[in-house]
């Protein structure tokens, strides 16, 4: 059986079991795409069906996004990765903050980890007021000195940067380096045009109790930035806006454009096979490896594989990755929002036991 085949057959099996509600994978292998795979509704309150270029909010996997638009920026001299950030953004030097380069935001080393804290998901899409508070604000600590998970200021660091750099909002240069030269215009989208948001998928969230916060007297994210909410993702004002650090898009696009970048197509993907930080993430306390922009490693993969795999996952499950050594580029999507990762985690393991066999 081919991988279409068993890969068909496992989203089949989870939306058939009432597991998940739609679910879309997109993989490529040396340039050609072996799977484009999909299954369910795309919502489920009508049964409209899921297709495999049906749009889905899928979270913080918009944040590949972002980091490929980064590297874009230098690949076309527009910022190099040691630029201060104050080159272009002269407020944000303030409080400690004006040794920051393009690579500490990539590294989610820049010390903003959390929004200040009167932006609220109320504020997000109003762009000059989060990057004003950003560039207001304290670092946690000083900038390349420790890392934490940026869950959602990463997206506006990047994108203030860029606008400032091109003098383009961040949704108009997704446009014109990526979807429209790679033939995926109605793929990925930071700020979904009006006319299109009744062809989106429909989020829902998974009925079961999810964890409970950590009890921590001093959460670094709010409980808004930590965990994914479909009433968030279904929300037109939301999806309609520049928000950079999540975004709408279908496995299809997002594979695409991550096959392009392992076939050179954006930028040289030699950039991304180096460690740019080892250490702990200060927001999760877990260890955390990060090349530019990514972190490093399959989610659920072996140690002894060693992975060099980068790309980020999403809250509620969808994931996307590249693996330079394999050739692969990967996405699934999905609707139902779950507080863990099975449905990736079934899927790739499907693909890495095929691809074993194939060596």
């Amino acid at each position: 059986m081919g991988i279409q085949e068993q890969i068909q057959r496992e989203i089949d099996r989870l939306v058939d079991a009432g597991i998940e509600t739609g679910v879309q994978v997109a993989v490529y292998r040396d340039g050609e795409l072996v799977v484009d795979a999909v299954a369910g509704t795309a919502d489920a309150g009508t049964g409209r069906p899921l297709t495999s270029r049906t749009p889905i909010f899928s979270f913080s996997t918009a944040k590949n996004v972002a980091a490929t638009l980064a590297h874009l920026l230098v690949a076309r001299g527009d910022l190099d990765y040691d630029t201060p950030v104050t080159d272009v953004w002269p407020e944000f030097g303030v409080r400690g903050k004006a040794t920051a380069t393009l690579r500490h935001v990539l590294t989610h080393t820049v010390g903003l980890p959390a929004m200040p804290p009167e932006i609220t998901p109320r504020e997000l899409p109003d762009w000059s007021t989060v990057c004003a508070s950003l560039a207001a604000a304290e670092p946690r600590w000083r900038p390349g000195a420790a890392m934490g998970y940026h869950s959602y200021t990463f997206g506006y660091l990047v994108g203030e940067l860029a606008r400032r750099a091109t003098g383009q909002p961040v949704h108009e240069l997704l446009h014109e380096w990526i979807t429209a030269p790679l033939g995926i215009e109605g793929q990925l989208y930071f700020a979904v045009p009006h006319e299109v948001l009744p062809d989106l998928a429909r989020l829902e969230q998974q009925p079961e109790q999810w964890p409970a916060d950590p009890e921590d007297d001093d959460p670094i994210l709010a409980p808004w930035e930590s965990r994914p909410s479909a009433e968030l993702g279904n929300d037109a004002e939301i999806l309609g806006a520049d928000i950079p650090s999540v975004g709408t898009a279908t496995a299809y696009g997002l594979a695409t454009m991550y096959n392009a970048v392992l076939q050179g197509k954006l930028f040289d993907p030699a950039l991304l096979t180096e460690i740019a930080f080892e250490g702990t993430d200060e927001v999760f306390g877990t260890p955390a490896r990060m090349t530019l922009g990514y972190p490093i490693g399959r989610i659920g993969a072996p140690a002894e594989e060693n992975s060099t795999a980068f790309g980020w996952p999403g809250g509620g499950g969808s994931y996307a990755y590249a693996d330079p050594v394999r050739g692969v580029a990967f996405a699934l999507t999905k609707t139902r929002l779950t507080p863990s990762f099975d449905a990736a985690l079934s899927v790739t393991e499907i693909l890495a036991d095929h691809l074993a066999a194939d060596h």
